[in-house]
């Protein structure tokens, strides 16, 4: 016999499930119009994959989501698409969301389909992605998608795998209903995640007021290790975190999850969509729901296809309108109250009462807290309800979260107990709302800071590239004026030494050609008067290429100056001493020049008037 242990709090309302348990499950029917909404689970909604007007196959992917987390959306019968628009959805908010509006042709056409018989001869992803595709999330709490549940990190190896068939909450029998009639199917779900997760221990937890399907399910599991644990009836024992507190004894963590403690859970529900998927290869289109209530004449289950409109849906049982006081999507306990019948089934829907004002009235007004305690003695998680609630209604909500609001399941037991009718879990809900909007805007301004930052540290990069660059040309300029200078003070001394010896050459040149003159004249015989002056004449030729020298001697120098000035360089003053120079050695071969043409023309006069 399995060991079972306790929870610390819950209560035991008035189960008011034997009006839908009296009748096998029925099927829904087929509506005029199928409404499919984009996000029924945890995650990025689906985008849609088909246009208005295009006709659809049963079980042809409609949606998907191709970035973030998600499962796709198919088509639950064939027929067209008639819109993609926003439409109601069942959500608290009441607030639309975007849908797929379906008209069913009747045919109810299949698209092509691959069952697989022998699932173990495949690869374990291979398996996965066929949950994936089948568009499978979990089908009793908040839609998370099963083939994410079923990778669990790497770290944390899952030794205990619990299909939570405890359905604790009041008025909720689909559970209960398909351990009875499809107790095959939800054991061949069973074995196939116990498959790909290899625990070492598979147990369906099934509460004591379920005796049908506590025998249905026995006898399935009869040749097999699953194990069948019969666990007292006291709410909410279905939830995740009690129930593995009472068939393991263990405790899940504050802001854990399961699989840190080598624990998963997974829902009646989810095991039936599995196998499905794997040996009929039909994706999720349809589902367990109860529809109950006292304004109801046949209340029951009923497999209906996702996306049926409730409003219809309630037409099958027997709506009686004028009885009806509130209709409640869920539960009494942790479902909300339905501001239009217009909205859809979802892949999380499990239950629909209508309920007279006898059956569910108006709460009576909020009364102030007197401090009785009962909230927390009732509290499955062992919180602090009293000062949750003061903290969440002035708006302390720091300090709410200290108290782990986050660990709070909202299942309602506090204000099941208030002797003052506060509505604590409102209180809850709506603290925990504001502070996940607080995180959202203070990740928004982490972002905006990060962008900020790295947008200021690029320019103060380019900035400094920049001024590096520069300096990098400064740096290069100054040396090429540096060698330029070196250079031209280097030119204007060798020019200068050229200069003196160039001129110191002419004069010996000259010298000794008026001492070989002179010899020869000495070693000849006396010679004529014109022969004597010829001798005499200066050398024009020689003194008009040192004057050609010279000026282009000091147009160099004189580009050099002009230069040097126009750069500010250092050796300015050099130059100008230089080019001075120059110009005075020019003005003197002219004046030699010229001297020398003036003798040469006299001479000539002289010669002639002989």
């Amino acid at each position: 016999m399995t060991q079972l242990w306790d929870f610390t709090g819950g209560i035991h309302p008035a189960e008011n499930k034997q009006q839908s348990t009296a009748r096998p499950i029925r099927t829904a029917g087929l509506p005029e119009r199928l409404v499919l909404p984009l996000q029924q689970h945890i995650g990025d909604p689906a985008e849609p994959l088909v246009q208005v007007g295009e006709r659809v196959l049963k079980g042809q992917k409609i949606a998907d989501v191709t970035v973030g987390m998600g499962v796709p959306v198919h088509a639950p019968t064939s027929g067209v698409i008639e819109s993609i628009a926003e439409m109601p959805v069942p959500h608290p908010s009441g607030l639309n969301d975007w849908c797929i509006t379906l008209k069913p042709d009747g045919e109810d056409q299949w698209r092509e389909r691959h069952p697989v018989s022998d699932y173990r001869s495949l690869d374990r992803e291979a398996v996965l992605g066929i949950i994936h595709e089948a568009g499978i999330s979990g089908m009793g709490g908040a839609g998370f998608p099963t083939d994410i549940k079923l990778r669990p990190p790497k770290d944390r190896k899952v030794d205990t795998l619990i299909l939570n068939g405890a359905e604790c909450e009041p008025y909720i029998t689909a559970d209960d209903m398909t351990m009875r009639e499809k107790a095959a199917e939800v054991v061949a779900g069973l074995k196939v995640m116990a498959w790909i997760l290899r625990p070492e221990r598979c147990v369906i937890g099934i509460e004591d007021n379920k005796p049908q399907a506590i025998e249905a399910m026995q006898k399935a599991c009869e040749g097999t290790q699953i194990e069948i644990a019969v666990i007292p009836t006291k709410y909410p024992s279905g939830g995740e975190k009690q129930l593995i507190r009472v068939l393991t004894g263990q405790e899940v963590p504050s802001a854990g999850i399961p699989a840190d403690i080598g624990v998963m859970c997974q829902n009646i529900g989810t095991a039936v969509a599995v196998s499905r998927a794997v040996f009929e290869d039909s994706p999720l289109i349809s589902r367990i729901v109860t529809i109950t209530g006292e304004a109801v004449r046949e209340p029951g289950n009923f497999e209906v296809l996702i996306g049926t409109p409730i409003d219809y849906l309630l037409e099958q049982a027997g709506l009686e309108s004028p009885k009806v006081n509130r209709l409640v999507l869920g539960g009494p306990m942790m479902g909300y109250t339905l501001t239009t019948t217009a909205v859809p089934v979802t892949k999380t829907t499990n239950c629909v009462i209508a309920a007279t004002e006898a059956e569910l009235p108006a709460p009576p007004p909020e009364q102030p807290c007197i401090r009785c305690g009962q909230c927390a003695e009732v509290c499955p998680m062992e919180l602090l309800p009293q000062q949750l609630f003061w903290y969440s209604k002035s708006g302390e909500f720091e300090k709410a979260e200290h108290l782990n609001l986050f660990d709070c399941i909202e299942c309602g037991a506090c204000s099941y107990v208030c002797p003052s009718s506060i509505p604590l879990v409102q209180y809850y809900r709506y603290a925990k709302g504001e502070i996940r909007v607080q995180r959202a805007e203070q990740i928004k301004a982490d972002r905006a800071r990060e962008r900020f930052e790295a947008r200021k540290a690029r320019l103060e990069r380019e900035q400094q590239e920049k001024e590096q660059r520069r300096k990098e040309r400064a740096k290069a300029a100054a040396e090429a004026q540096a060698k330029k200078q070196a250079e031209a003070e280097k030119a204007a001394e060798a020019g200068e030494a050229v200069d003196e010896r160039a001129a110191k050459a002419a004069l010996v040149q000259q010298a000794l050609e008026r001492k070989k003159a002179k010899t020869a004249t000495k070693a000849s015989q006396p010679a004529s008067a014109e022969a004597t002056a010829s001798e005499d004449k200066p050398d024009i030729e020689a003194l008009e290429k040192q004057l050609e020298q010279a000026k282009s001697k000091l147009d160099n120098m004189q580009g050099m100056l002009d230069d040097a000035k126009a750069q500010q360089a250092d050796n300015v003053d050099k130059l100008e001493r230089a080019v001075a120079k120059n110009h005075d050695r020019v003005q003197r071969a002219e004046q030699a020049l010229a001297d020398a043409r003036k003798a040469l023309a006299s001479t000539t006069e002289s010669q002639t008037s002989d």
